[in-house]
């Protein structure tokens, strides 16, 4: 059962902005509204990495290649992940779950983002 459905991704050209959106399914959505939750990305042939979360409270993380540049928000039980001047470093499949202390459940489907230059 598809628990994190992410969307929002696309292609676009280096400069450029996308908005990704997740949902969380009714059977998790309490639980996701009142965690850490985050984005995470997988570029071709990289690890999985987390590039940004939010407290329940709504306190951000972001890693230093996206600090000023991606925002990360939540309203109750969807994520949102604004990304403006995006790089081409930035392509990647694009996930939301838990974060730490939180662990991720199954991963959704992600969402391409393709950055082009």
């Amino acid at each position: 059962q598809v628990q994190l459905v992410e969307s929002g991704g696309g292609l676009v050209q280096a400069g450029g902005s996308l908005r990704l959106s997740c949902t969380a399914s009714v059977r998790i959505a309490s639980i996701f509204r009142t965690s850490r939750v985050g984005w995470y990305r997988q570029a071709p042939g990289k690890e999985r990495e987390l590039v940004a979360s939010i407290s329940r409270l709504g306190n951000p993380n972001y890693i230093n290649s996206v600090e000023g540049r991606f925002t990360i928000s939540r309203d109750n039980g969807r994520l949102y992940l604004q990304m403006n001047s995006l790089e081409s470093e930035d392509t990647a499949v694009y996930y939301c779950n838990f974060a730490s202390p939180s662990r991720p459940i199954d991963w959704g489907q992600g969402t391409q983002v393709i950055v082009s230059s």
